[in-house]
This record gives C-alpha cells, sequence and structure tokens, in this order.
C-alpha cells in the first residue's frame, strides 16, 4: 500500500486588520442610524430596536480578537458594511486565484517542489467566486501545474474531505503530487450588520501538498495514518445564495443569502458529533485520544474546542496540546484547522501522532490522522 504523506503547506494572509474595537465602533453606528430611521416603528412597537454590539460580547462569545480581511474599505462604513471589491477582466487573475496562487507557491517550496510537479489540484472552500470556469483549473493554470482540477464545497470541513481525495488519488495512482488550495474570502458572504454574528470571520487561504513517501523530498513530512468524513443535514447552519436567485424573483440582498446560523444548536448538537467522530477514527487505527500529541481543530469557538477535547480527553488542556489560532484569524471557514497545523507543529518529534478535524454546516465532519515522519 502507498504511504502518503503532507510534505508542505502554505499560508496567505491578507495585509489588513480589523480589531474587534474597529468593528464595533462600525457596527454600532449602523444600529444607531437603524435606530433612527425606524423610529416610528419601535415606537409603535412594530420592530424591535437593534442592540449594540461590544468588545466583551464578542470576546466572550467566540474568543476572537481580530480579523484579516483582503480590504477594510466598505466593512467599516455604516452607510455600507460590506467590503469593496474592485471587479476585474476575465483576463485578468481572479482574486480568489491570486490569493490561491500565493499559498500553493509557498507549500510548494515547503515540500521542495514546483508547480509542474502537480497533477491534481483541489480548490475547496466554503464559497466559490464563481460558478465556472472552475477556480481550481485557473490556479492551475497561474502556478503552471498539469493534470486537472476541480472545485468542491462542504463549508467549513472542505480541507478535511478535499485531504482525502487528494490522500485517495495518489494511494489509488491516480495522481502523483496533489495541491489543495482553501481560499476563504469570508468577507463577502458574512452579514456585517447582524449582531451575532458580525465578528465571526476573516479571510485568508492555506495550501497543501500531499504526495506518495517515496516522492518526499521536504524534511517535514507528516504520514496521512487515516481520513474519516460524515455528514448529517442540518439547517442550524446556511446560506441561500445561488445562481437560482435571480429565477425566484428574490432579493439579492435578503438576510438568507448571508450566512447565518443557530449558534446555540450548532454549539449543542456538533460538540458531541465532533467528540465521538474523532474518537471513533482513533479507535479504528488503534490509538486512544490520550495518545494524541496535538489536535490541530476547526477554529470556530474556543469553548466549542475546549468540550470537544473535554470530552475526548476527560479533562481541559492547554494550547500546547490544542493550540488556538482563532483570536488573530478569527473563525476562516475551512482554512481554520490547516492554519492550525501550519503554525504549530514544528516542535513534534518523529513519531508523535496530530489530528486535523474540521466540523461545520452541513452537518459536516472531517478527521486527518498523521504521524511526524
Amino acid at each position: 500500500m502507498t504511504r502518503v504523506v503532507i510534505s508542505g503547506t502554505g499560508l496567505y494572509r491578507p495585509p489588513h486588520v480589523i480589531s474587534n474595537a474597529e468593528l464595533v465602533e462600525a457596527y454600532n453606528r449602523y444600529a444607531e442610524l437603524q435606530n433612527e430611521r425606524h423610529a416610528d416603528a419601535i415606537a409603535a412597537g412594530e420592530r424591535q430596536p437593534m442592540t449594540p454590539s461590544s468588545v466583551e460580547f464578542i470576546e466572550k462569545a467566540s474568543g476572537i480578537k481580530q480579523r484579516y480581511v483582503l480590504v477594510k474599505d466598505g466593512v467599516l462604513d455604516p452607510a455600507r458594511m460590506v467590503p469593496r471589491f474592485e471587479p476585474r477582466p476575465d483576463e485578468q487573475l481572479s482574486l480568489m486565484a491570486e490569493i490561491a496562487a500565493d499559498a500553493a507557491r509557498q507549500a510548494l517550496a515547503a515540500a521542495g517542489k514546483t508547480g509542474a510537479d502537480v497533477d491534481m489540484l483541489l480548490c475547496a472552500a466554503s464559497n466559490m467566486q464563481r460558478a465556472y470556469p472552475a477556480m481550481a483549473i485557473e490556479i492551475q493554470n497561474a502556478i503552471g501545474a498539469g493534470g486537472y482540477g476541480f472545485d468542491m464545497n462542504v463549508a467549513c470541513s472542505s480541507a478535511t474531505f478535499a485531504l482525502e481525495q487528494a490522500v485517495n488519488a495518489v494511494k489509488s495512482g491516480s495522481a502523483r503530487c496533489v495541491l489543495v488550495v482553501n481560499p476563504e474570502i469570508t468577507s463577502a458572504h458574512i452579514e456585517w450588520r447582524d449582531r451575532d454574528c458580525h465578528f465571526i470571520f476573516g479571510d485568508v487561504c492555506t495550501a497543501l501538498v500531499v504526495e506518495a513517501a517515496d516522492t518526499a523530498t521536504s524534511a517535514d513530512c507528516w504520514e496521512v495514518l487515516g481520513t474519516k468524513l460524515a455528514t448529517k443535514f442540518s439547517n442550524a447552519i446556511r446560506n441561500n445564495f445561488g445562481f437560482m436567485n435571480s429565477a425566484e424573483d428574490s432579493d439579492p440582498d435578503a438576510r438568507d443569502k448571508k450566512f447565518r446560523q443557530e449558534g446555540r444548536k450548532v454549539f449543542k448538537e456538533v460538540v458531541p458529533m465532533a467528540a465521538a467522530h474523532i474518537a471513533a477514527h482513533l479507535a479504528a487505527l488503534g490509538h486512544e485520544p490520550t495518545a494524541v500529541r496535538r489536535f490541530w481543530l476547526h477554529q470556530a469557538n474556543v469553548g466549542m474546542n475546549q468540550l470537544v477535547l473535554k470530552k475526548l480527553v476527560d479533562h481541559e488542556v492547554g494550547d500546547d496540546i490544542a493550540p488556538l489560532i482563532l483570536d488573530e484569524y478569527a473563525n476562516t471557514a475551512s482554512a481554520g484547522s490547516i492554519i492550525a497545523f501550519h503554525e504549530h507543529r514544528a516542535d513534534l518529534a518523529a513519531g508523535q501522532l496530530g489530528v486535523i478535524c474540521s466540523f461545520g454546516a452541513g452537518y459536516s465532519i472531517g478527521s486527518v490522522v498523521v504521524r511526524k515522519r
């Protein structure tokens, strides 16, 4: 059986930071303007006033302290509350492909590879910039890769689901070197005008190189011992934006056309599912959760991660076992667990185990068990 490794990772970090204080200032001014505009309806009891946000509320609810974004212009404008991206002509590299190519080149360099070595490319993210041509094919062209590429979306589990496809392709021999990229431009599908979620997301792009162990030349390789995926339908996290909206004569700016969730329900339902999923995966491979040196978990909520780990190992663990990048990057959808892996793996010794796990809309859960070579 072909042994498969992750031999390189890359991370594109956007140039702009929005602090919680900046975000709260813009949101609260927007709320004031809306309350002034609808003052009569509010006074008549026909409409509820908008509640202000606060730095304390955000950090207590999530653990997030800031987020990186591609552009700040527009997001902090109370009259707009959405990023302002410049349209690009078809002949120009798209924004999503641009940040993906950046992360991809970093991952390839770390693996000692070039674009010419890649014969399969997966663009896996929570949203694609367009319907077609596939973003993966544009990225493939931008980095000079061969073979084939395609897009896939399983929301916040997109990266781990793509990793299984990459691993299986190498094992079967249908690909030699697979590049997985996760460009997450979340600032375009978050609702910045909703107090319950205006602070959640940040922009980023991650990339991973997956190949056979006998072709890897990197000194930093992680053997993939197994992958496990699961889905169970839920409406608790949803976004109804899509190509059929115009045919439905629906409002393209309606609340359901951006990210929305029932946060408490998600927390209550996903935590036991994620813990049981990881435990079952490890057991199938002959390992106990306590044997895992590091967990690189989905970065959506610090309380959620702490409870998942407590269910797994029966006690609270610190950042050394389950590193947190959420405070700096916010929720970056499918990229969160990969950022944690990218930034917090150098101190592990050969033979030590780690688990990359994501969970999100669907519900979807993906886990990848790795061992440092």
